[in-house]
């Protein structure tokens, strides 16, 4: 089945690690993809070394995509279409993929929506397939089995308190 953790709130990559450690305890073979993450948040050490559990990246990462130049954004377009491709040549090696920020990834133009609609259709009903990120399009809503929306009440960042490492990253 297809799953999206999507919003403004904290939480949907932890949902996604969440439910990565948990197919690790049952077997499940899990690949967690990232896009737009440069391999340093503290969840990432922690599934590289459960058993089953392949972590991958692009090989190019320049922060945040506000921050982009558009010869950074096309630079990235390409190194995360062929990551993608990657991911789906490979899907058959695994019982469940997590694409983290692939939602934003394919907001911002960054992976074509389009293909990835094609692999979320060839290859959600074989195995688990979870997307986090921020404002889905309506089309991979319309795909998923679970959607679920992360929306922040209250956040200490709104105090002015930066994000902490082992809680927020």
């Amino acid at each position: 089945m297809i799953h999206i953790y999507h919003g403004e709130g904290k939480g949907k990559t932890t949902a996604a690690a969440g439910l990565a450690v948990r197919a690790s305890g049952a077997g499940l073979r899990v690949l967690f993809a990232q896009f737009f993450k440069d391999g340093s948040s503290s969840e990432i050490r922690a599934l590289g070394s459960l058993p089953g559990v392949t972590v991958s990246r692009p090989s190019l990462h320049y922060g945040l995509f506000r921050r982009m130049t558009d010869e950074e954004k096309a630079a990235i377009a390409e190194n995360y279409r062929a990551f993608l491709e990657d991911v789906i040549a490979h899907a058959g090696d695994y019982d469940l993929i997590v694409l983290d920020e692939a939602v934003s990834a394919s907001r911002y133009g960054m992976i074509p929506a389009e293909a990835l609609a094609d692999f979320l259709k060839s290859e959600g009903q074989k195995r688990e397939i979870v997307l986090t990120g921020r404002n889905p399009l309506p089309a991979l809503v319309e795909l998923a089995d679970y959607v679920t929306e992360m929306r922040k009440e209250k956040h200490p960042f709104d105090r002015g308190i930066t994000a902490r490492r082992g809680i927020e990253f």
